[in-house]
């Protein structure tokens, strides 16, 4: 019989509790003042701690940075990992996930941080390699791992899954993302509307033969 978790001690509790002021102080930062803009020393000063304690939790810039993104994502990717699981309606569940990575991508503070690696990429090619890391590239994975799974099936078409969940992934951001990344308000309604053509598209592009 499985142990019942221990609840953290106080101190553990403490840690956790400062390290997620910390990364909710640093993303601010990031999204009001940009990578570049957005110093270690600056983020200390407006927790009201050492510099030391910052650096004790994340060594570098680039690690808060990714902490930043971890934290982001944590509660998509796992709503991810609970909808790509086999089920009787492939369309059905394919269309749950245009809708979701539809909204995710195009909520404000998405939309704010890849506007701020699309303008910081250039000068700090780390800040665009940390996020793919740890935003588009899990959520690829987990996207091509279902897929092979339903090519196993003959549910889809055989073909390179991770090739599949870019495919999938490009019908998502091809429309309503790109238009409000450059400031075009777009409603609820056309935003699902394009969910659902990116599910229709993608359904009929690898039918099995």
């Amino acid at each position: 019989m499985d142990k019942p978790e221990k609840a953290p001690g106080k101190r553990e509790a403490r840690k956790q509790d400062r390290r997620e002021a910390i990364l909710a102080v640093a993303r601010s930062a990031f999204l009001e003042n940009g990578y570049s803009g957005a110093s270690m020393s600056a983020i200390s000063a407006e927790l009201g701690g050492s510099k030391g304690t910052l650096w004790g939790y994340f060594p570098s810039k680039e690690e808060l940075f990714a902490a930043v993104l971890d934290d982001a994502t944590a509660a998509y990717r796992q709503q991810l990992g609970d909808l790509l699981k086999p089920s009787d309606d492939l369309h059905a569940t394919v269309l749950q996930f245009c809708r979701g990575f539809v909204t995710k991508i195009t909520s404000p503070e998405a939309l704010r941080l890849h506007r701020l690696v699309a303008a910081e990429v250039n000068r700090f090619p780390e800040v665009g390699q940390i996020f793919f890391r740890r935003a588009p590239q899990p959520t690829l994975e987990l996207l091509a791992g279902f897929f092979a799974a339903e090519m196993e099936a003959g549910t889809l078409r055989r073909d390179d899954p991770h090739r599949a969940a870019r495919v999938l992934a490009s019908l998502c951001m091809g429309g309503a993302q790109q238009r409000m990344i450059w400031g075009q308000e777009i409603s609820a309604e056309e935003r699902d509307q394009e969910a659902v053509a990116a599910a229709d598209i993608f359904m009929r592009a690898y039918a099995p033969e």
